[in-house]
This record gives structure tokens, C-alpha cells and sequence, in this order.
């Protein structure tokens, strides 16, 4: 009996490390700040969805495979929520888990939200927590065991267009950078992501949350992410569903369309059915888009 109740107590110890958590802060003064009374509010919905709304102190979550299976790849992962709120559970931790898996150090990213009550410039404060959390992995990349040539980001949804973002906006640095850090991702999954903001194609909540309904027409093509790819931009995976109708597939069509009109590397998959808003596993189909993903990372030598 002694036996057993060691073993049952390493294989729970095993388990709580293949999932290390730690909780740690972006900034020790956040930037583009406004002092306000805004508190953070966490609520879940009838289909379990965890979401967080009125960030204010942005925030990454380590989680760390186990050292035996550590292949050196790190992924920051940006929930979803159309600039509105973070889907913190299946566009976040689940996902985190299931990378750790697969030997993946996975980081979840608590992003402000753009908000004029917080924020000086709504339109930058994400994408500052993005290259903030770039600059993290890559700066502690030896403390968490993680190769500085193979930080990628996902993003789901307005996740995604967070992601993009920072694969195309990272020369446009936003935060202090001392030591010159390289803040460029060096390679992005996107899923089911807003890229665009231009009429037809856009999902209008996220562009009116970050820049405005009636913003500008340069504005507007700057943060229209398929006009801002070029050589240098990271390689992509994609997945998107032809049955999306809150963003039109169109988004990721245009992406893969620029990335390979400029030699970058890129892969998509359009699922006929599935709709938006899956996080890992879409029901209509019996095959993981992560499978996909893990076997092009594979291909890409970033796993």
C-alpha cells in the first residue's frame, strides 16, 4: 500500500509539471496608461466560456511541458473576444495544456483591451502587450529552456488580429527596448483571425473597438494586416471555416494570398463547416486542426 500511495503521489507530481503555471506581470509600470477606476471583471457564460473584460494589468501564464519533453518552442497565445473581452479558457488554457503536450512552452496572454478610460492610444495598448510579452519569452528564454529562434504567437479570432499585428507591425516598436530585444515573431498560427478592416471583410466590433467605426482610410489600411505583410513577415498557419459569419474566411484568404505573393512560407486549412469560436475542436469534423498545426511546425524545424 506504501508503494502504491508513492506512486500515485509521483505521478500527480508529474502531472502538475508538465502543466507548470506561474502568473507573472508585464510591467512593473504599464505604458500608454490612465489612471481610472476601472476594475477588472471576470465572468462565465451558459456554454463555460471564461471571460475577462476592463484588463488593466496585463499579465502572462506560463506553462511549461515537462523538461523531457521541452523541444525549445514557446507559443504566446491571445484569446479572442472581438477587442471586447478574452476568452481565457478554450482560446487560452486549454490550448496552453494541450501544447505542453507536445513538448511546447505555451503562454497565455491577459492583453489590455482598448479602452479610452485606460488608455492613451486604444489602438496601440494591445499590440504594446504583445511585443512586451515577445520581449519576456525571449529575455527569460533561458530560464524557461526555450530557443530565442523559436517564439511564435497564435491568436483566435480578435486574437488573431493581435497576432498578425505583431507579425507585421513588429519593426513599429511600442514599448521600451533597451537591449534592443528582437521583438519580430518567428512564426504565427492563426485561428479563425480578424486580419482585416476593410469594408466587406471585416468584423466590425473589433475594428470599432480598437480604431473607431469611422476611422480614418490611412488608419484603416494600417491595420489592415494583409496590406502590411512583405518578405519579412513571419510564415503562417491558418484555419479558418467556409461557414464562419462572424469573420468572413476571407480574412485568412487574403493573408495566405499576401504571404505567398511574398515568398513567406504559409499553410492554410478552410474547413467546410465549423462555424467560429471552437478553440481547439471543431465539432462537425473527427480530425484536430492541431494535429495540422504540430506536424507544420514540424515541417517549419520550429518544433
Amino acid at each position: 500500500m506504501k508503494n502504491l500511495f508513492l506512486i500515485l503521489i509521483l505521478l500527480v507530481l508529474k502531472q502538475q509539471e508538465a502543466v507548470a503555471q506561474n502568473i507573472i506581470h508585464l510591467y512593473q509600470k504599464v505604458p500608454n496608461s490612465v489612471a481610472a477606476d476601472v476594475a477588472e471583471k471576470t465572468d462565465t457564460s451558459k456554454t463555460g466560456r471564461i471571460m475577462v473584460r476592463n484588463v488593466t494589468e496585463p499579465t502572462l501564464t506560463v506553462f511549461l511541458p515537462e523538461k523531457k519533453l521541452a523541444s525549445g518552442t514557446a507559443v504566446i497565445i491571445c484569446p479572442g473576444g472581438g477587442y471586447s473581452f478574452l476568452v481565457m479558457n478554450n482560446e487560452g488554457t486549454e490550448v496552453a495544456k494541450e501544447l505542453t503536450k507536445h513538448g511546447i512552452a505555451a503562454f497565455v496572454l491577459k492583453y489590455r483591451l482598448p479602452n479610452d478610460l485606460i488608455m492613451k492610444d486604444r489602438s496601440i495598448g494591445p499590440l504594446q502587450d504583445a511585443e512586451q510579452a515577445i520581449k519576456l519569452v525571449r529575455e527569460r528564454a533561458k530560464e524557461w529552456g526555450i530557443d530565442t529562434a523559436k517564439v511564435g504567437i497564435m491568436g483566435f479570432s480578435a486574437g488573431g488580429h493581435l497576432a498578425s499585428t505583431a507579425s507585421t507591425h513588429y519593426s513599429d516598436i511600442v514599448v521600451d527596448s533597451p537591449d534592443g530585444t528582437n521583438l519580430r515573431p518567428d512564426f504565427s498560427i492563426l485561428i479563425y483571425p480578424v486580419v482585416s478592416f476593410q469594408d466587406g471583410i471585416l468584423h466590425k466590433g473589433s475594428k470599432k473597438a480598437l480604431i473607431g467605426e469611422d476611422a480614418s482610410r490611412e488608419k484603416t489600411d494600417a491595420f489592415s494586416n494583409e496590406l502590411r505583410v512583405d518578405k519579412n513577415t513571419p510564415p503562417a498557419f491558418l484555419i479558418h471555416c467556409s461557414d464562419d459569419k462572424v469573420v468572413p474566411v476571407l480574412n485568412s484568404i487574403h493573408y495566405y494570398e499576401a504571404l505567398k505573393k511574398n515568398g513567406v512560407k504559409a499553410e492554410m486549412h478552410i474547413y467546410a463547416t465549423g462555424g467560429h469560436g471552437f478553440g481547439l475542436n471543431n465539432a462537425t469534423r473527427t480530425d484536430k486542426w492541431m494535429d495540422l498545426c504540430l506536424a507544420w511546425l514540424r515541417e517549419m524545424k520550429m518544433n
